[in-house]
């Protein structure tokens, strides 16, 4: 009953952003189960193209760089095409692209507002809106397609940090999740998030220079680990999360909930 719980042997995924950070973790998860292709897509071709042949040349499945910037609708919809030309079915999505941008209050830009808001939001939409066709004809009721949007507890909880587009954006996302989920559930797409607390990325430079600064104030007193991040992945891509539906997961070593209630100093 339960052999291959967590097996993603020969399905195919698309991982946006997956040339390095959160999303190239995902995508090794994902080859290490057994996924037949993992398409990986990033704005700059060059380091897309050398994520993909070091996966290749790691597991059995394939690795697979499309250098295609989804900032824009037209760039899901370019995307989403690609994708449509070379797979006629599509098991997993992850909406992982993302921008952030930090500026004090009374100086925060529109252009930081609206370049993180399309790509982190809009953008997660019309992909997936895009991509609609091939995930419908992977999913059926024994085994849905799995859309995984990755937001951020920054989404949850208030950073002190003056990113005010991105901690709207990323409640958004969650919020969204539930939305879509609502929907998708009936053609047997499930649509769950991840909220990622603190791991080395190039957007998290805090925890990728200063990672035992940073684990001082993480309950679990460490920074999460690529076994963390692709755990939780695997987890709602296989059949082990069929039935978890429009929820979000954070994977933060407790900083969003085993700090609740705990005494503030002064």
């Amino acid at each position: 009953m339960f052999k291959d719980l967590f097996s993603l042997k020969g399905r195919v995924a698309l991982v946006t952003g997956g040339s390095r950070g959160i999303g190239k973790m995902i995508a090794a998860g994902f080859l290490a189960q057994g996924a037949a292709r993992v398409y990986i897509t990033a704005r700059k071709a060059g380091p897309c193209e050398a994520t993909a042949k070091e996966l290749t040349a790691q597991y059995d499945g394939e690795c697979i760089a499309l250098g295609i910037d989804i900032s824009t609708v037209e760039g899901c919809e370019k995307l989403a095409a690609e994708i449509i030309k070379r797979e006629p079915k599509l098991d997993i999505l992850v909406n992982n692209a993302g921008a952030a941008w930090g500026a004090d209050f009374d100086e925060f830009p529109e252009s930081g507002w609206d370049k993180v808001m399309d790509l982190n939001v809009k953008s997660l939409f019309f992909l997936t809106k895009a991509l609609a066709k091939p995930l419908r004809a992977a999913a059926s009721h024994e085994r849905p397609a799995k859309v995984i949007n990755i937001a951020s507890v920054d989404g949850i909880f208030v950073n002190p940090q003056e990113t005010y587009s991105y901690a709207a954006s990323k409640a958004a996302v969650i919020h969204l999740t539930r939305r879509m989920a609502t929907k998708l559930i009936k053609d047997s797409i499930n649509v769950t998030a991840i909220a990622p607390g603190a791991f080395s990325s190039d957007m998290n430079k805090a925890a990728r220079d200063h990672g035992d600064e940073v684990a001082k104030r993480i309950p679990a007193q460490r920074i999460g680990t690529d076994e963390d991040m692709a755990g939780v992945a695997i987890y709602l891509a296989s059949r082990a999360g069929d039935y978890v539906v429009g929820n979000t997961i954070a994977v933060d070593g407790g900083v969003v909930y085993a700090n609740a209630g705990l005494p503030v100093a002064g």
